[in-house]
C-alpha cells in the first residue's frame, strides 16, 4: 500500500459519521471522560476537562476501532464505550509523556 493509498484510507474512516448529535457527543464526552479519569488515575478532571477528554478519546477510539468494526453503524452505546476506551488510551498515553500515573 503506497502512502497516498495510506493516507487516504485514513481520511475516509476518520470522516465517517454516526446518528449521535453535537449535544450527544458533549453528554458521551463528559460521562466517558469522568469514567476513564475514574479508572485511569481514580478520580475526574472537572466537568469542562471531562469533556475534552471524552470528545478527544472518542475521536482516538473511534478511528483505532475503525479498522477493525464498521463505527459510523454505532448507536449511542457502541459511540459511548468507544468514547470510553479511547479516553482511557488517552489518559494512559498522557501519563506516559508527563511521566504521571
Amino acid at each position: 500500500m503506497t502512502i497516498a493509498e495510506t493516507t487516504m484510507l485514513a481520511v475516509e474512516r476518520s470522516t465517517t459519521t454516526t446518528s449521535v448529535s453535537l449535544v450527544g457527543y458533549i453528554i458521551i464526552g463528559a460521562l466517558a471522560g469522568w469514567i476513564a479519569g475514574k479508572i485511569v488515575k481514580g478520580g475526574g478532571s472537572g466537568i469542562l476537562m471531562n469533556i475534552v477528554i471524552g470528545v478527544v478519546g472518542a475521536l482516538l477510539g473511534g478511528f483505532l476501532l475503525s479498522f477493525f468494526f464498521d463505527t459510523a453503524s454505532g448507536g449511542w452505546w457502541f459511540t459511548f464505550f468507544t468514547a470510553i476506551l479511547g479516553s482511557v488510551i488517552l489518559l494512559w498515553l498522557i501519563g506516559l509523556v508527563t511521566g504521571k500515573d
